[in-house]
């Protein structure tokens, strides 16, 4: 299979759509309006798993534009990664960690997508200069581990990601480097089908150990292409860790969260983070939820699941850091943890905040 092929062949217009859907007039005219302002690009094998005869269908909700995207409530960086930026396509937000966004392509564009600004619309945030990048993480010592996310990390061409693994491995303070990636789940082909992609993450996790973190949000996901990509990965000792971005009408309860979770643990994928969904321009009236919600989902959900499967923390990435949403104190607050922190005073700091109906900690920006 070639796969840059393959991604020319994705649904990118409402003609397209035509093909999948059955649209009205105004449907069509409101879909087009809106695939000016966020692009769609949806691989085949995604679409094929849309249950077409459901009008909620929590595949197509992630995949397929929806009118309620008009709606531009909300902020366009919700964790202050233009502040975090170093130079051209490198964030340094957590001292440990080195963020490269690496490409703007994608397999598909997710409608919840947190880099919305960034993701099919303009290259003007991502990597342009590795070699500088490189010679910055030299530098910092402090520095444990890469990130190389974009887009979509493994959308890169595989000679491309030799050339970073190459270079990055040969930095003696670096404990491991990571991928971000929805490739297993989107389009599990560029994965299974690359011989070349697999010797090249094999030969370098010899060097330094390699994790690939990924985003499965619903259990119709983890389908029979998705298990081969995730056991071809697994193949290479590579660890696969995800999370999982609470969604409304897609993953928003608990017996949804239960089967997600048992079914990734069932294939050896760690559960890392439920995160909660950022309050992103055109993302947050379609998919958010309040946090009080949130805590009695999770909660529910992690009451019928054995240890290995709840190992997730429920957190939200604020421009003040990773926060670990603990859960309700009483019946009037929820309590916080600083699981991760720009400011070197909040580092594991508690506290706890009156339970609202919010779905955001804007009080803390």
């Amino acid at each position: 299979m070639n796969w840059k092929k393959a991604l020319r062949e994705n649904a990118t217009t409402v003609e397209d759509l035509k093909k999948y859907f059955t649209l009205t007039p105004e449907e069509e005219e409101k879909l087009g309006h809106l695939i000016d302002s966020y692009p769609m690009s949806t691989t085949k094998y995604y679409l094929s798993l849309i249950n077409t005869e459901d009008p909620m269908d929590p595949i197509k909700k992630m995949s397929i534009p929806s009118v309620t995207e008009f709606d531009v409530a909300g902020l366009e960086d919700t964790s202050g990664e233009q502040q975090n930026t170093k130079m051209q396509g490198l964030q340094h937000k957590y001292k440990p960690t080195v963020l490269l966004l690496s490409t703007t392509t994608c397999a598909m564009y997710c409608r919840h997508c947190f880099r919305k600004r960034l993701v099919g619309l303009n290259s003007s945030e991502t990597l342009r200069m590795f070699d500088e990048a490189v010679n910055y993480i030299k530098e910092h010592k402090e520095v444990s581990n890469v990130l190389i996310s974009g887009g979509d990390s493994f959308l890169l061409d595989t000679d491309i990601i030799e050339k970073l693994l190459k270079q990055l491995c040969e930095i003696e303070h670096l404990d491991f480097i990571r991928f971000g990636t929805r490739t297993p789940v989107v389009f599990p082909q560029r994965i299974f089908t690359d011989d070349k992609l697999l010797s090249v993450l094999n030969k370098y996790n010899k060097e330094k150990r390699i994790y690939v973190v990924t985003q499965f949000n619903h259990p119709n996901e983890i389908t029979d292409e998705a298990k081969k990509a995730i056991a071809e990965l697994q193949n290479q000792n590579i660890v696969v860790g995800n999370q999982t971005v609470l969604l409304k009408d897609v993953n928003d309860n608990p017996d949804t969260l239960v089967d997600l979770m048992r079914s990734l643990t069932q294939i050896g994928v760690v559960p890392y983070y439920v995160f909660q969904c950022r309050p992103v321009k055109g993302v947050a009236s379609s998919f958010q939820i309040s946090i009080k919600d949130g805590i009695k989902i999770v909660e529910e959900a992690k009451s019928k699941l054995n240890g290995h499967a709840k190992r997730f923390r429920y957190a939200l990435s604020h421009v003040r850091g990773k926060i670990e949403i603990l859960g309700q104190l009483n019946e009037s607050d929820v309590l916080f943890k600083y699981h991760q922190a720009k400011d070197i005073n909040d580092t594991g700091r508690i506290f706890s905040k009156p339970l609202t109906d919010e779905c955001w900690l804007f009080d803390l920006e």
